[in-house]
């Protein structure tokens, strides 16, 4: 059995990404797909959107449509009980208040962390050709998927040996501590969830079936936010296939009190293109009414995809790619395509990475770790500039 097709659309909050991610369904499912949209962000407003009342568990909303505002409490209680319980436990005891205690026990973003998985779920499912996600305000939750390594290698050389270390370690720990150990039922939801997040990191790294969309406006802070999470994407090995630009001043505003913003918003625009370059950029304008229900969700289809189906891959590419080697020299590789080798120039502003072919640039947002360092070598080979960067001091790079 084929995976469905799995989307997902995040961005910052307030830039129109439950219209997005609401538009894109309808379409898929104007065109027969069975399709879920499900939001997993805390303040939901797909209900809203869709001009209908969403459930905890997928709501038919039209032919071939189903809607899912996943209750992040619901998914805690039904995967995290156990060790709530015992860490609730743990902080009681040692004098926090109950309220605070109960607070404590879900780690910053385990929520969202388990709302996720509900991707896991309709993927597995067979039910649905299409699964869309509207994530919440932030793509930070994707990093906990993103070690799939590490988590296979607790799953096959400490958990093992857990049993073991714990049956010796009680006795020990209650007399010394006064400490209970967490018990097989807690152990077994923390093995439980490696394992989703295992699977998880396979279904979202299907380059062939799933792929993700950042959602922005042409304001400046917004597009910088989305290329942080644009080379976190990369860096984790996660497919962008499109990016898009909600919310441009049309044209008939170019006179009057809106020229001035609409001028800012084309260089904004083409910040995004050398950005996000060659990834494809879907734009709607700012409509005149506010996009809630079918009938402007449509319209907010249409104008971002035109003759295209949102279920396509429209990108099969990282255009960015970050390793590391074994001598500590980590290594970014940037898609340059038909660039010529005395076109090609980089220098390194703070954070920033820019690299120039010809008339194209292209700007780039480095993680901390490769923020502190220096390009210490660079080379043009296939379409493609490898840029290196060693452990050692600053050092000056041209390819």
């Amino acid at each position: 059995m084929a995976r469905p097709r799995t989307i997902l659309y995040t961005g910052k909050g307030g830039v129109g990404k439950t219209s997005v991610a609401a538009a894109s369904a309808l379409r898929c499912a104007g065109e027969g797909l069975r399709t879920v949209v499900l939001s997993t962000d805390p303040a939901h407003s797909l209900s809203d959107s869709l001009g209908g009342e969403l459930g905890a568990d997928p709501t038919p909303v039209r032919e071939n449509l189903w809607g899912q505002e996943v209750q992040a409490q619901r998914e805690m209680e039904a995967h995290w009980a156990e060790m709530r319980r015992w860490l609730g436990r743990v902080l009681v005891d040692r004098g926090v208040m109950d309220i605070a205690a109960e607070e404590l026990t879900v780690p910053p973003g385990m929520d969202e962390l388990f709302s996720l998985l509900q991707i896991k779920r309709h993927v597995e499912s067979g039910e649905f050709d299409v699964v869309i996600v509207d994530c919440a305000p932030t793509g930070e939750t994707l990093r906990l998927l993103s070690f799939p390594e590490i988590a296979q290698w607790w799953l096959e050389k400490v958990f093992p040996l857990e049993g073991r270390m714990l049956a010796a370690a009680r006795p020990v720990a209650k007399s010394f501590f006064d400490l209970d150990l967490p018990g097989a039922d807690a152990l077994d939801e923390v093995h439980r969830l490696v394992r989703n997040l295992i699977a998880m990191n396979e279904i979202l790294r299907d380059r062939e079936r799933a792929s993700i969309r950042l959602v922005m406006n042409p304001d400046r802070m917004v597009i910088r936010e989305a290329q942080r999470t644009f080379t976190y994407l990369n860096l984790y090995g996660y497919l962008t296939d499109a990016v898009v630009v909600n919310r441009i001043f049309p044209a008939e505003l170019e006179q009057g009190y809106f020229g001035d913003w609409r001028r800012l918003q084309a260089e904004r625009l083409r910040e995004v293109e050398q950005g996000f370059a060659p990834v494809p950029l879907l734009r709607a304008r700012y409509f005149a009414a506010e996009v809630v229900g079918e009938e402007m969700l449509e319209r907010l289809g249409d104008e971002l995809f035109g003759e295209r189906s949102p279920a396509e891959v429209m990108h099969d590419e990282l255009p960015r790619e970050i390793t590391t080697g074994p001598d500590g020299t980590a290594r970014v590789r940037i898609s340059v395509p038909f660039a010529e080798r005395s076109e090609v120039s980089l220098k390194k502003v703070g954070s920033e990475l820019v690299v120039s072919a010809g008339r194209e640039r292209r700007t780039i947002i480095l993680p901390p770790a490769l923020a502190r360092r220096d390009p210490s070598g660079a080379r043009l080979e296939d379409g493609a500039l490898e840029v290196s960067f060693a452990d050692a001091g600053p050092r000056s790079a041209q390819p």
